[in-house]
């Protein structure tokens, strides 16, 4: 039997959300398993626009339901912005194809400035867009800037009647080719600085509002469009000054939590034809998932790949808990960004090397697995970006805890509003933060999980004894080092809660919290040899290094778990 924690489409039924949730989420996997692989692989080969499945969307009321929060619902009591619901669809998507998760992910980036926004006439345009199944863009990277929001290049003139007109162009929006409404940020010409910024709704079938091209040979429709005096009225401004600049990071925050929840699809998907193959090959008269080494791979890919859910899993707990005193989710959303995400890179590749020239095969999802799964580290800001954000938490969350109530699990009909309150996108080194160590004293019984702990005080120790001085604290290339070891302390504590919360069998915590150990160890070396390291730091990184406990009935236990997925789900033909 397959196990529980991955998602199996066969057995699939989401019994803890109410009856409407329940229904749309099996609603879309049975239309995606209707459609079958042949003509799943087929729409991706073929780079087919998605109209079957937006008219899908559109009928059962899907985009609606999930996006529009309960101040714009008319009374439904089945619409909410609900964090965990979004998190499950987002898998669902990113199982079967990451194009069909892209243009649900940049309407969630298009509504972002709206929802955030006052302005209740645009605000009931985008419901109503929502009802009639319209997707959404978000109009701010450029392609001189990026997402450099400082240099924008859409610039908006002052009309006689109070209104403007924008020109300028915007580079990788998606959507931006079948959107009802695209949030568009700009700047004044006649303002210099923050207080020039405006965040405007732009409507794509306007005479002025010209697609350019798709700038990815894909499905996935990233747009070039420009606007040539494009009339912005009053009515269709949603945000000016520092509150522009505020709105497009906050929607960033709610945006890329999205990417985790993708790829975790991706690799559940990938894993079961990965592991089906493996079982079912003979070589040199022997199962190919009876050599040694593919079992260590197979099982470190699994492990990972639970680990990838159950902090993506606890992170939605802190998202839909948040306050204005309690900001804790923007270190744990920068974490699913940065750290899920590269996750699921190892886990494809851990497979890859067992499947080999499989893996190339047309006919498969891992094809398009493999191709996808390295997108998504590098969307909603680069990993890079993420680690040094990450980073700016690091002081408080180790040497410095306050108290909060326990935050439980939440899986209840609510509507996540305070996401589109969020408030300046500013004071991030002072958010405290609870005792990380609470959750790894829970299990330390566990071998591995004492081990990385051991690892996590040394860290302590790090930032108090050996920390990077003024001149190093300039050297991003050294900082990331240190960052990626932080983020394995993170990524644990929320693993371990998740974990204690489900009942997760403890061999697959003790194993996964071994291949953790290896990680830490890893980038403990790699910070000993960068070239700005001192020699204390240089010292403390060899010190850090740990070897993982080996429990050899331990991992043959997890072995038949990995195991069990051959053949435990594939997809209709």
């Amino acid at each position: 039997m397959a196990d529980a924690p991955l998602f199996n489409p066969h057995t699939y039924d989401p019994v803890h959300f109410d009856p409407e949730t329940r229904r749309l989420l099996r609603a879309t996997v049975d239309w995606f398993e209707e459609r079958g692989k042949r003509r799943l692989i087929e729409d991706y080969r073929s780079r087919a626009w998605l109209d079957d499945f937006l008219a899908f969307s559109a009928k059962e009321g899907l985009f609606a339901t999930f996006l529009t929060p309960a101040a714009e619902a008319a009374g439904s009591q089945d619409k909410r912005w609900d964090t965990a619901r979004i998190a499950a669809l987002n898998e669902i998507f990113g199982f079967y194809g990451l194009d069909y998760w892209y243009a649900w992910q940049v309407t969630i980036l298009g509504l972002g400035p709206v929802w955030q926004s006052d302005n209740a006439t645009v605000r009931a345009r985008a419901a109503q867009l929502l009802d009639q199944g319209e997707v959404f863009a978000f109009g701010l990277s450029e392609k001189a800037h990026g997402a450099d929001i400082y240099s924008t290049d859409m610039v908006l003139t002052p009309n006689a009647d109070g209104g403007f007109h924008a020109t300028g162009s915007k580079y990788y929006i998606g959507n931006g080719n079948a959107a009802g409404l695209v949030s568009v940020f700009g700047r004044r010409s006649d303002i210099e600085g923050p207080d020039g910024y405006v965040f405007f709704a732009a409507d794509p079938g306007h005479p002025a509002y010209h697609l350019v091209k798709n700038v990815v040979d894909s499905s996935k429709y990233v747009s070039e469009f420009r606007l040539e005096r494009y009339p912005v009225r009053p009515e269709d401004v949603l945000h000016t000054g520092s509150a522009a600049f505020d709105a497009a990071l906050n929607t960033v925050n709610v945006g890329k939590f999205n990417l985790c929840t993708a790829s975790i699809g991706i690799c559940e998907h990938a894993m079961y034809e990965a592991v089906t193959h493996a079982h079912n090959r003979i070589l040199y008269g022997r199962r190919v998932t009876e050599f040694p080494h593919v079992r260590r791979e197979l099982t470190d890919a699994y492990v990972r790949l639970v680990g990838m859910k159950l902090f993506s899993d606890r992170a939605v707990d802190y998202f839909r808990t948040a306050a204005p005193d309690d900001r804790r989710y923007l270190l744990f959303n920068p974490m699913t960004k940065m750290k899920v995400t590269t996750e699921g890179e190892k886990v494809i590749d851990l497979m890859w090397d067992v499947i080999a020239a499989k893996g190339f095969e047309k006919d498969t999802y891992f094809a398009q697995a493999a191709t996808e799964i390295r997108g998504l580290p590098k969307l909603e800001g680069t990993v890079h970006v993420n680690l040094a954000l990450i980073l700016k938490f690091m002081g408080n969350y180790l040497l410095a805890p306050a108290e909060y109530p326990p935050v439980p699990s939440r899986l209840d009909p609510a509507d996540d509003d305070f996401l589109f309150r969020q408030g300046p996108a500013r004071g991030l080194g002072a958010i405290r933060f609870h005792d990380w160590r609470t959750a790894y004293d829970a299990y330390a019984e566990l071998p591995n999980v004492a081990r990385l702990r051991e690892q996590a005080d040394a860290l302590c120790e790090f930032v108090t004894t050996a920390a990077p001085d003024e001149a190093q604290r300039k050297d991003l290339d050294l900082l990331l080092a240190v960052g990626q070891l932080f983020a394995l302390v993170v990524h644990g504590q929320l693993i371990l809660e998740q974990a204690e919360l489900t009942g997760l069998d403890r061999d697959v915590l003790d194993e996964l919290f071994g291949v953790l150990v290896r990680d830490f160890s890893g980038h403990a070396v790699e910070l000993h040899g960068k070239e700005s390291a001192t020699e204390a730091q240089q010292r403390w990184a060899l010190d850090a290094v740990r070897r993982p406990v080996a429990d050899a009935e331990r991992t043959a236990r997890v072995w038949s778990r990995v195991e069990a997925l051959a053949g435990a789900y594939e997809m209709r033909p």
